[in-house]
C-alpha cells in the first residue's frame, strides 16, 4: 500500500506531504521554545463523510498547508484535468529522493499525471535553523501554456494585521465568489480596483482596511494584488497576535507577478464548508490572470498587455519557486514594515523599527 504521508525534517524545522494531493499537511518551526504552526488546515481533512465522498474533488477533502496549482482555479483548456486547480492540487505526487546533506534536507516528488504533457516535479528544502520551506516547482516537456500559483493558507483565532512588499494595485474579479445567497456570502464590491489598501471597497459602498483582519465577518471573497514594478523581493507577512507569530510568504516577481488573497470566514454554507472555516486566509502567490481560469490566463488580457505574465510557456524546462515560514511575534510589533533579503539573512522591521534577523537563503528563490 502507497505511503499517504512523506516527513522531512532538519533542525528545528519539519514538514509533512500528502502525497495523495501534493498539499501540505504540516510544517512546524521551533523557535523561542515554542513549537509554531503558521499553516492552515481546513477541519474535514479527516472527516470521513467528506473524505470518502466520491463527488467532491481531492483539493477541497485534503485541503491544507500549501499547494502547487496548474492551471490557477478553473480547469477550462485540458480536457480530464479536475476543478479547481487542476492535477498538481488533486492527484497522487510519489516520492522521487530525499537527501540530507549536513543541515539541509531535500525532497523532490514527480506529479503521476502529466500537465499539459509536461513532467512536474516538486523540491522541498528544509535548513537547520532557517524557519522557511523553500518549494520549487518545475515543468518539463509538455505543450502550450499554463497558469499557476502556490496557494498557501494560514488562520485567525481573532484580530490580526496584515502586510505586504509594495503594490501597484489591487484588482477585485467580477463574479463574487458566492453570488447565491442560499449557499453563501460574499461582501465584496464586484468589480473594482483600488491603489490605497486601506481603501477596500464593499459592495455597500462603505471602504475596509485590508491590512486588518478580518475586514469582515461570514463572506467568501477573493481580489487580486499585483507587484509593483519596483520589488525586487515580494512578500506578504501575517501577524497573528493570539498564536504570537508571523506567518511569511516570499517570491521573486518574475516567477510570481501576482498575490491572490482568498477571504474564507464561514461564508459558505454548503459542505464541506457548512459555515465552519473560519478565520481562513489563502496568500497565494500566483502567475495567471485573477480568477478567470486556464483559458482566460493564456489568452491576451490586461495583465499581460502590461507585460505582466499570467501562464508559464511550457516546451523546455521552467520552474517557480517559493517560501512559505513563520516567525515568533516580538513584544510590541502591531505589523511589518519592511522585509529586506541580505546575504544569508532575512531582515524583518517592525513598525517600532526593531529588525529581526532570521537565517535565510536568497539564492533559492532569487530577486528581481
Amino acid at each position: 500500500m502507497s505511503e499517504k504521508f512523506h516527513t522531512i525534517t532538519a533542525p528545528g524545522v519539519s514538514l509533512t506531504l500528502d502525497l495523495d494531493v501534493g498539499h501540505i499537511r504540516r510544517f512546524e518551526i521551533e523557535a523561542g521554545g515554542r513549537t509554531l504552526t503558521p499553516l492552515h488546515t481546513a477541519p474535514w481533512v479527516e472527516d470521513r463523510s467528506i473524505t470518502e465522498d466520491p463527488a467532491m474533488e481531492p483539493c477541497l477533502k485534503y485541503l491544507s498547508g500549501d499547494f502547487f496549482c496548474a492551471p490557477f482555479a478553473s480547469s477550462d483548456i485540458e480536457e480530464g484535468s479536475p476543478n479547481p486547480h487542476g492535477w498538481p492540487a488533486n492527484s497522487r505526487w510519489e516520492v522521487l529522493d530525499e537527501e540530507t546533506r549536513g543541515d539541509r534536507t531535500t525532497a523532490r516528488y514527480v506529479l503521476t499525471k502529466p500537465v499539459m504533457g509536461a513532467r512536474v516535479t516538486k523540491e522541498i528544502s528544509l535548513r537547520g535553523g532557517h524557519p522557511f520551506a523553500y518549494q520549487r516547482h518545475t515543468f518539463d516537456g509538455g505543450q502550450g501554456e499554463v497558469s499557476a500559483a502556490s496557494h498557501g493558507m494560514t488562520r485567525f483565532s481573532s484580530k490580526g494585521r496584515l502586510s505586504f512588499s509594495p503594490k501597484a494595485y489591487a484588482d477585485i474579479p467580477t463574479l463574487a465568489q458566492e453570488p447565491d445567497p442560499s449557499r453563501g456570502r460574499s461582501l465584496f464590491k464586484c468589480p473594482a480596483r483600488f491603489t490605497d489598501l486601506t481603501k477596500l471597497p464593499l459592495a455597500d459602498g462603505s471602504l475596509v482596511d485590508l491590512h486588518d483582519y478580518p475586514v469582515a465577518e461570514g463572506h467568501e471573497d477573493f481580489l487580486m494584488l499585483v507587484e509593483a514594478k519596483e520589488s525586487p523581493l515580494g512578500w506578504a507577512a501575517a501577524l497573528r497576535p493570539p498564536e504570537k507569530d508571523i506567518m511569511l510568504s516570499l517570491k521573486n516577481p518574475a516567477d510570481y507577478p501576482v498575490t491572490f488573497l482568498w477571504f474564507s470566514n464561514k461564508g459558505r454554507y454548503y459542505a464541506p464548508w457548512s459555515s465552519r472555516h473560519s478565520g481562513v486566509l489563502g496568500i497565494e502567490e500566483g502567475r495567471a490572470y485573477s480568477a478567470y481560469g486556464h483559458k482566460a490566463s493564456i489568452e491576451e488580457n490586461e495583465l499581460s498587455r502590461a507585460g505582466i505574465p499570467t501562464s508559464v510557456m511550457l516546451g523546455g524546462s521552467v520552474s517557480l519557486s517559493h517560501a512559505v515560514g513563520g516567525l515568533p511575534l516580538p513584544e510590541g510589533w502591531r505589523e511589518v514594515a519592511a522585509i529586506v533579503a541580505g546575504d544569508g539573512v532575512l531582515r524583518v522591521t517592525g513598525d517600532s523599527g526593531e529588525t529581526l534577523e532570521v537565517p535565510y537563503d536568497p539564492g533559492f528563490i532569487g530577486t528581481r
